[in-house]
């Protein structure tokens, strides 16, 4: 069974739905996009997405916890309680699940003969509290869910929340006495709680504080909440590691098992709890401005109806038509996900902890945090620069500002600390875009001295800041070296994988290029777009895989500028989270470069063919996607195919398009779009914070952002009839596609940019946002368009 409620109706009503839609034409109605959104895709597979309630960019969500360490999954059997903090989609251990609540009911006290006894601390694990739990009537839709608990006599939870709360509304069936369990002592699995403490403050009230082991082994940290209820407590009691107590009004201290029981009379009781990353009054403000109405806190309902509108205002920036129900929800719930970060940092007053631990405040604008930079550089951060122009400035500000407090920028920024997890460069194609796109407007100086710093130093030693580890080699020589034993300060460093470090650098100097030469830096940005060529220095035209019959593929290099050996192109060596083969690719600033490298046009192409199964992939697009080019979520270096499950060949689709060959790109995106579905399943890979699902977006919307620094979109069949995008501003972006039908592979035979003629393979931002009509004319069989000399945009850094 589906979980959505949507897919739980009378099979009567889903008949008598399918004959009509039988009789109605193609292009249907647009979709309700809050409606639309499925919060449980990406729950199964690695995903790692969550399904409970979330505000857009908001600080706090509510979700369950399962067995998994990103929280919960669509498999899983019990719900140990509900967190209100998780990240969406991310690879690494430790993310959330913090401040667990449970609904129970049952006799509380001493001796085997009560349900839960105080006597024996591991009573108040939550591996042995956890409730059954039933899809049926399970609901996840944009700022809320609902699930219910089928043990303790039947408990239906539902939950909201609002940027810097969650709310959570509990219904008892049985009348045995009901409580809340509050957990402060654990957390998600593998997300350990290195010390916790509440207090019972009074007989609605619920204060407290827990330090959480960071991100991928990072740093600790620490949330402060406060828990309302909306009935007073009958009764409670506190546990520690030595037991439980009936009136201890508060517990803390180190690891181990800690929370209270709070006992109700009431049958319905309603929860809300603010959380603050600065301090215990900060949480009370948080809970003063978003969940209280004067004196008294807002309902459920409220809270609910006011964060759903949030959404609709949000999701209603793109409108899409002509897709089935589950093409709606797919998109809708990619755009979803694209949306709940980077996280607000700022409380309502104002105040975030930086980089420094001090205590700032942010006037007239939000702090934000958690960037998972080495993703999101590559499709969301655009996303959200062209959607969301306000929010994308403030989180320009807010990685410069992380800069000022702590010296140096971030790569993998979680909470108020670097993890110094993945590797290159990402923050500057990140900050470029964001430049190009208009979010540095007046802070572009600034920008770029930071920019110019990481990219031409090092940290110091006791800096948290590891940066560009391989400066030094590939300063000097033109790569950067490949030393598995090179000291690191987090989870990852650059030497370590030095073949793909190398080309990540090579990527990221060609977009500073690009705003060195807009700030009239002509010296800067001619060393900067060379450095754009040193991925050349990283390939070795001896290297053969006989196999395929290719010779010639990036490889690492040592200290002395010696190749490593023994080496072949499908390889765990050198290379970070992929293989040779789909790092070859990451060399869009430069295609002139490549295809010298690769024998010119023709074995490009016959190479991309090779990557992509094409041959296969025309008979049968689903079945080659998911036989030919997914393997294990995590198992990054065993193929030559395409990996759509993770990064760095995302934008290779679009390399056909580069190449001269647009209509192979419209075919294997095509393919690659039947990996998102409408089920729990329905993400490839590791959803991270958004960057799958807006390679979706773009890719249905049929344009994509391959070159960062550029503003260059490149095009594709469009996956719905019509799509409007709203761009704040100015008029909005319409593209029409009649005919368009995403079951199937279709090409592009025309395309009208605002009803002239395009022969070009891209469109530029400013195109965009000047209110282009873009007209596509599709086919059922590949075309010549855009295929001649001039047709694919000229590279950045290509040698001149």
């Amino acid at each position: 069974m589906r979980p959505h409620r949507r897919r739980i109706a009378a099979s009567a009503a889903l008949l008598l739905t399918a004959l009509i839609a039988a009789q109605l034409p193609a292009a249907a109605q647009p979709a309700d996009p809050v409606q639309a959104v499925n919060t449980f895709i990406g729950t199964k597979d690695e995903g790692n997405t969550f399904p409970g309630a979330a505000a857009p960019f908001g600080m706090a969500q509510v979700s369950p916890i399962g067995s998994h360490y990103a929280g919960w999954q669509y498999d899983d059997a019990r719900i140990k309680g509900f967190g209100h903090f998780f990240l969406s989609g991310a690879g690494c251990w430790e993310q959330g699940g913090l401040i667990s609540t449970l609904p129970t009911t049952g006799s509380i006290g001493a001796g085997t003969g009560h349900d839960f006894d105080i006597g024996t601390p591991s009573t108040f694990d939550q591996e042995n509290y956890a409730a059954a739990a039933t899809h049926d009537g399970e609901v996840g839709d944009a700022g809320y869910y609902r699930t219910r608990l089928t043990d303790y006599g039947g408990i239906d939870v539902e939950a909201t929340a609002d940027t810097r709360i969650g709310v959570e509304r509990y219904t008892f069936d049985s009348g045995n006495p009901k409580h809340v369990f509050l957990n402060v002592g654990q957390a998600n699995a593998r997300n350990p709680v290195k010390a916790s403490g509440l207090e019972v403050v009074d007989d609605q009230t619920v204060r407290g504080w827990v330090r959480s082991k960071g991100f991928c082994g990072g740093r600790d940290y620490t949330l402060w909440f406060t828990t309302r209820f909306d009935k007073p407590l009958s009764s409670f009691g506190t546990w520690q590691p030595d037991g439980g107590q009936f009136d201890r009004r508060s517990v803390s201290g180190a690891e181990g098992l800690r929370g209270a029981w709070l006992t109700f009379s009431d049958p319905q009781v309603t929860a809300t709890t603010a959380i603050s990353y600065v301090d215990a009054s900060g949480a009370d403000a948080n809970l003063a401005a978003e969940g209280s109405d004067g004196s008294r806190l807002r309902g459920f309902d409220q809270v609910r109806q006011r964060t759903q509108e949030r959404w609709s205002r949000e999701l209603d920036r793109i409108e899409v038509s002509g897709g089935s129900p589950d093409d709606n929800a797919v998109f809708y719930t990619s755009l979803y996900h694209v949306l709940l970060q980077p996280l607000t940092a700022t409380d309502a007053d104002g105040r975030y902890r930086g980089f420094d631990e001090l205590i700032h405040r942010a006037d007239g604008w939000t702090y934000y945090q958690y960037f998972s930079l080495w993703d999101t550089y590559r499709t969301q951060n655009q996303l959200l620069a062209l959607l969301v122009p306000d929010r994308a400035r403030d989180i320009a500000r807010s990685v410069l500002t992380i800069h000022e407090q702590g010296g140096w920028l971030p790569r993998w920024a979680y909470a108020n600390f670097e993890t110094n997890t993945m590797t290159g460069d990402p923050v500057a194609p990140f900050l470029v875009d964001l430049w190009r796109f208009g979010a540095l407007d007046g802070s572009e100086a600034q920008a770029y001295q930071a920019l110019w710093q990481n990219a031409t130093e090092v940290p110091p030693a006791e800096s948290p800041f590891e940066g560009r580890a391989g400066n030094p080699s590939y300063l000097a020589r033109g790569f950067v070296q490949y030393d598995p034993n090179f000291p690191k300060k987090g989870q990852d460093v650059d030497p370590a994988h030095g073949g793909s470090a190398t080309m990540e650098y090579a990527l990221a100097d060609c977009s500073l290029s690009l705003l060195a030469g807009a700030l009239g830096r002509a010296d800067d940005a001619a060393a900067l777009a060379e450095r754009g060529r040193s991925w050349r220095n990283s390939w070795d035209p001896q290297v053969a895989d006989p196999e395929r019959g290719f010779t010639g593929f990036p490889r690492p290099r040592n200290a002395d500028g010696s190749w490593f050996q023994p080496y072949e192109p499908i390889s765990d060596k050198g290379f970070h989270e992929g293989t040779a083969w789909q790092y070859q690719w990451l060399t869009q600033q430069d295609v002139p470069g490549l295809l010298d490298a690769v024998g010119g046009a023709d074995q490009a192409g016959k190479r991309l063919d090779t990557f992509f199964a094409y041959d296969l992939l025309v008979r049968d697009p689903a079945r080659t996607a998911r036989e030919e080019w997914v393997i294990d979520p995590y198992d990054y270096y065993g193929q030559f195919r395409y990996n759509p499950n993770n990064e760095p060949d995302l934008h290779s689709p679009w390399m056909y398009a580069l190449i001269g060959q647009p209509a192979k790109t419209a075919a294997v995106v095509r393919a690659q779009q039947t990996l998102f579905t409408n089920a729990p399943d329905g993400v490839t890979g590791n959803d991270d914070l958004g960057t799958m699902s807006a390679w979706y977006v773009f890719s249905a919307l049929g344009l994509y952002p391959t070159t960062p620094g550029t503003g260059q979109f490149v095009l594709n069949a469009p996956r719905f009839t019509s799509a409007v995008v709203e761009l704040p501003g100015g008029p909005p972006l319409t593209i029409n596609a009649p005919g368009a039908d995403g079951s199937k592979l279709q090409y592009i035979d025309e395309v009208r940019v605002s009803g002239a003629p395009q022969e070009q393979v891209w469109v530029d931002l400013e195109r965009l946002r000047a209110g282009a009509v873009l007209e596509h004319r599709l086919a059922e069989q590949p075309t010549d368009w855009a295929t001649s000399p001039d047709a694919a945009p000229v590279s950045p850094c290509a040698a001149t």
